[in-house]
């Protein structure tokens, strides 16, 4: 059985790191440093982040048409309406990406601005 080792200058959890060919507790605080007695069996060290209700990221698996209808031509049909919206799909410093889907045939194509 292991026993979670706490740290003796600020008492954070030690967390097992292995150096060279020994292993060693180190405090994410305050850096203190310790040499582990024993072996590390049995020694797991696992993070969970924990969200509230109102953080969980929404997936939408279903495709939806989204954005009103502009005057465009579809490169597959030809057809001369689309539907059009804009995702920011690059870094916030960059200008969004335009997205067009065909009206009629529903191919999907993008213009980068």
């Amino acid at each position: 059985m292991t026993v979670l080792r706490f740290c003796e200058k600020c008492g954070s959890l030690m967390i097992p790191k292995r150096e060279e060919n020994r292993v060693i507790l180190v405090c994410p605080r305050c850096k203190n440093v310790e040499e582990l007695r024993g072996t590390i069996e049995g020694y797991v060290h696992e993070t969970h982040v924990l969200h509230k209700p109102s953080e969980k990221t929404i997936v939408i698996e279903e495709e939806l048409k989204i954005g009103v209808k502009v005057k465009a031509t579809c490169p597959e049909c030809g057809y001369s309406e689309a539907y059009y919206w804009e995702v920011q799909t690059r870094s916030a410093d960059e200008p969004t990406t335009a997205f067009f889907r065909c009206v009629r045939c529903g191919y999907t194509w993008r213009e980068y601005g």
